[in-house]
């Protein structure tokens, strides 16, 4: 078991130390209670465990210790998908720590958001993460076009997403 533990710390340790190669800044401000609430899945980097989903679905439900409850949905192979988690604030307001599995707990940084809240570009401590959000299952073609635009000047190769049927 504790050499798991070392496995596990060391890979976190050596992922950290990568060079980053995008801007994966975050937004100044960010007011989690416009946050809160469903958001779809529009675009998003290939990773494991969204691979093959489709219908996907994030819901963001702000508790009473600051911390907030994350519930993401979809459909694999047929098949409805749940998984469960938590967010924690940082010190930054658009960056927070959140966590599927157990203890570890990864970046989620929102880089882009616009003053209605109704779509917003995410990014991670790493730039092998993207994704694209909104508050309904389509975007317009222009505001996909200014994301996009957005992701690319922060250093983002855009023809790695993944359009998430909805």
């Amino acid at each position: 078991m504790k050499k798991i533990v070392f496995l596990v710390f060391m890979a976190c340790l050596l992922a950290g130390c990568s060079k980053l190669t995008v801007d994966n800044s975050a937004v100044s401000e960010l007011d989690l209670q416009r946050f809160s609430g469903t958001w779809y899945e529009i675009a998003r980097f290939d990773h494991r465990f969204e691979r093959g989903m489709e219908q996907t679905q994030a819901n963001y439900v702000l508790r009473d210790d600051g911390d907030i409850d994350v519930l993401n949905t979809g459909i694999k192979d047929g098949e409805p998908q749940a998984a469960e988690g938590k967010a924690k604030l940082t010190d930054v307001p658009a960056v927070l720590r959140v966590s599927f599995f157990g203890p570890f707990y990864s970046d989620y940084r929102v880089m882009l958001i616009d003053s209605a809240y109704q779509y917003a570009l995410i990014g991670s401590g790493s730039d092998e993460y993207l994704w694209i959000l909104s508050r309904t299952p389509q975007l317009s073609d222009s505001t996909k076009a200014m994301i996009l635009s957005e992701a690319q000047r922060r250093g983002y190769d855009t023809k790695q997403l993944i359009w998430v049927k909805q």
